[in-house]
């Protein structure tokens, strides 16, 4: 159980850190957002509460697998933007622009997606406990 605890926490803080980046700074993200998405803006935003409502339910017992769902149903709906990021070379302050940082990006989104379900004990797979 420690190694659930210590995943929980380490992405409840990567969570928190991302959360508090989109409220700060929303238009650093806006280049990445594709065209198809309504209100930019506002929409970064509302991903920056959600990853911050997302981090602090994961620490909540009652609510820890809610929020590993939530937690992984983003990360499957943020892909988008990341693929749009990486294909359009799109220059983010603070974030490198080569594909040493997009490739691992992208092929660990799935990874990313399967942590917040492992950690938040919506899923046990691999470690099914008997």
């Amino acid at each position: 159980m420690k190694l659930h605890s210590a995943m929980r926490w380490l992405m409840a803080a990567f969570y928190l850190a991302a959360g508090g980046l989109h409220l700060r700074s929303p238009e650093a993200f806006l280049p990445i957002m594709p065209d198809w998405i309504p209100a930019p803006r506002e929409v970064v935003v509302l991903t920056g509460i959600a990853e911050i409502l997302g981090a602090l339910a994961l620490l909540i017992p009652h609510l820890r697998k809610a929020a590993g769902i939530g937690l992984a149903l983003y990360a499957l709906c943020v892909f988008p933007a990341n693929i749009k990021h990486a294909l359009e070379a799109i220059a983010i302050p603070g974030l490198p622009a080569s594909w040493w940082y997009h490739g691992p990006r992208l092929a660990l989104q799935p990874i990313l997606i399967w942590w917040a379900l492992f950690c938040s004990g919506a899923i046990a797979w691999p470690a099914r406990q008997r």
